[in-house]
């Protein structure tokens, strides 16, 4: 039962975090540039981390050692740091912060959708074996997505 409240107030907070943080970062590369921006927003994002486990403690946390990363397992932040980096540019475009938020999840859809399709970082390929409904609720984001862009 915990976990039926937990989670999904968990993807809201994430949500409303990460508004804020492309909001205050939009603004601030308005002073600056993006990415003196970005820098800032992910140094600050370290610190606020390191003092949150420093909170938790250091016994708590357990290492796993059965084997190494795979190399592409380092790559992970990468795709977020363009997305703060992005965000702050399109912001104060005429898309504004919803067009940059739409096109962001759209591009994570696709991608997520053709990770399973084609079975790609080591992942099982489902092939024809993805759901109609998937595509249909992924065709109907897309949809209007579309809309919320072109409506600007």
């Amino acid at each position: 039962m915990k976990n039926k409240l937990f989670l999904p107030l968990l993807a809201i907070v994430s949500g409303i975090l990460l508004t804020l943080m492309i909001m205050s970062n939009s603004y601030l590369s308005q002073f600056t540039s993006p990415v003196k921006a970005s820098w800032l927003t992910h140094g600050v994002g370290a610190i606020f981390s390191l003092f949150i486990f420093m909170i938790f403690g250091l016994k708590k946390m357990t290492i796993n050692k059965k084997g190494k990363a795979p190399l592409i397992g380092y790559l992970a932040g990468i795709p977020g740091a363009f997305t703060v980096l992005l965000a702050a540019i399109t912001v104060n475009s005429s898309l504004s912060l919803s067009g940059s938020i739409v096109l962001m999840l759209v591009g994570q859809v696709i991608f997520g959708l053709i990770i399973d399709y084609f079975g790609f970082f080591n992942i099982k390929a489902k092939g024809n074996k993805i759901k109609r409904r998937d595509l249909i609720v992924a065709g109907l984001f897309v949809l209007g997505s579309i809309f919320i862009v072109l409506g600007k």
